[in-house]
């Protein structure tokens, strides 16, 4: 190598990094969690998959996963489209650290998690897998966001008061 010549870089490895859905994490945030108010937010947004995941989330229980399993699975195929419009590959990372790429990584986490709440074996190892694939570090992240603590927040104070007059 000559000293004019430029170092030579390692090639980055491909990695799909989605659009993001402005719209549609504002209004999650809204949501809260809410079931409810979730639902709204997807009929709003049929095609996030993140809007999807999120449902999935918040109806998820181990002892009755059936209706969070039934959100995960259309989390799952939305996810699985976005991808395909984005050209994966189904070897190309979809790195967490890209954070519209979340919502296709929940999904398929959501969709795991019901699957082995299930019993679902088989497709909970194909779903780990993919999961590994897709980035090793999203199961431990996500996991980490449904252990932390929920920050306390005070209420804002009392902008207006309510008086009563009147005589005796």
């Amino acid at each position: 190598m000559t000293a004019d010549a430029p170092a030579e870089r390692p090639e980055e490895e491909p990695a799909i990094r989605l659009a993001a859905e402005r719209d549609v994490v504002v209004e999650l945030l809204d949501a809260g969690g809410e079931p409810d108010v979730l639902k709204l937010v997807v009929a709003r947004y049929p095609r996030s998959s993140l809007a999807w995941a999120k449902l999935a989330d918040a109806t998820f229980d181990a002892e009755a996963p059936l209706d969070s399993y039934a959100y995960a699975r259309v989390a799952y195929d939305r996810a699985m489209e976005a991808l395909d419009a984005a050209g994966w590959d189904g070897s190309t990372t979809v790195p967490w650290s890209h954070e519209p790429n979340r919502g296709v990584l929940r999904a398929i986490y959501a969709l795991r998690r019901a699957a082995d709440a299930l019993h679902e074996t088989d497709e909970t190892a194909r779903l780990s897998e993919l999961l590994n694939s897709a980035d090793p570090t999203a199961a431990v992240e996500i996991e980490a966001a449904h252990t932390a603590p929920i920050p306390v927040q005070n209420p804002a104070p009392p902008t207006e008061s309510i008086v009563i007059r009147g005589e005796d």
